[in-house]
């Protein structure tokens, strides 16, 4: 019983995990001195981190996407013309990094994925692979 209430104690006084914007799959972008609003994106095994980008409508947007995937190819793919955002980029691998710039023109939610599939299996968007480009 003693043991019991002290771990009870123990669980109980440990602090809870918080987490920051990045950690939860959320960034705000904000505009650097020279009117760019920078994101860095990381593509890995069927994730995008973040998950969700939250940027300004008429302020260019810069994403530096960084691929850790060594062997697994990835692209970056938003179709979204009426908003500005209409692409595919061929992601390179082993941490390499590939710019993808546009000037977001419409406020409202925008999806981006990885499209690339292995014969019958699920696609990496299937498996998890996207997120979103919220323009305010």
């Amino acid at each position: 019983m003693v043991k019991a209430i002290f771990i009870l104690l123990i669980l109980l006084s440990t602090p809870l995990p918080s987490f920051s914007a990045e950690e939860s799959g959320v960034y705000t972008a904000a505009a650097d001195s020279d009117n760019v609003q920078r994101v860095e994106l990381t593509a890995g095994s069927y994730f995008f981190k973040p998950e969700q980008i939250i940027v300004r409508a008429g302020v260019p947007v810069e994403l530096v996407i960084r691929n850790e995937s060594k062997v697994v190819p990835h692209n970056f793919v938003m179709e979204s013309p009426e908003a500005g955002m209409d692409f595919s980029e061929s992601l390179s691998g082993n941490g390499n990094l590939t710019v993808v710039r546009f000037t977001p023109t419409r406020p409202g939610k925008y999806p981006f994925y990885c499209d690339k599939k292995l014969l019958f299996f699920k696609s990496h968007k299937d498996r998890g692979m996207e997120g979103v480009v919220e323009v305010r």
